[in-house]
């Protein structure tokens, strides 16, 4: 007999079509900020106001509203443990990603990951990111933040 899966064991991929493909999450991010404390908008607000950083806030999946800080360095992203953006989680691959800077802006680039990336609930790549944009890894939700473009 099989049993019923808790809503634990599913993943958020399989929601995906909750949204339209390509709506602007712009929503989201002034919806997450706004469960936040001052001292903490302010972080991310200064964040907003750089053009040689960004930030990627968990705002949905385990260790909701850790920051990471992206520099024109890049940062890497995946399950090993190495991994700048550390998400442990197995829908996530232990390489699954980069955020690289070109030109003055940021770029996520997926590294053949097995479940693939989602940013604004389309499958990439590769792609451009911009202040609101949400990227899905696995069960992960992130939010990027940036003062460039």
């Amino acid at each position: 007999m099989n049993a019923e899966p808790t809503q634990s064991e599913i993943t958020t991929t399989i929601h995906l079509n909750s949204r339209k493909e390509g709506d602007s999450p712009a929503g989201l991010l002034e919806e997450f900020l706004a469960t936040l404390s001052s001292e903490e908008r302010k972080i991310i607000e200064e964040i907003s106001q750089s053009s040689d950083k960004a930030m990627v806030v968990i705002n949905r999946g385990s260790n909701l509203g850790s920051r990471f800080l992206i520099t024109t360095e890049g940062a890497s992203i995946g399950r090993a443990t190495s991994s700048a953006i550390f998400l442990d989680d197995v829908t996530v691959s232990r390489k699954h990603g980069e955020i690289v800077a070109q030109d003055n802006r940021f770029v996520f680039k997926d590294l053949g990951s097995l479940n693939g990336t989602y940013i604004n609930n389309v499958s990439v790549s590769e792609q451009e990111l911009r202040t609101g944009d949400q990227i899905q890894i696995g069960k992960f939700h992130l939010l990027f933040v940036s003062g460039g473009k």
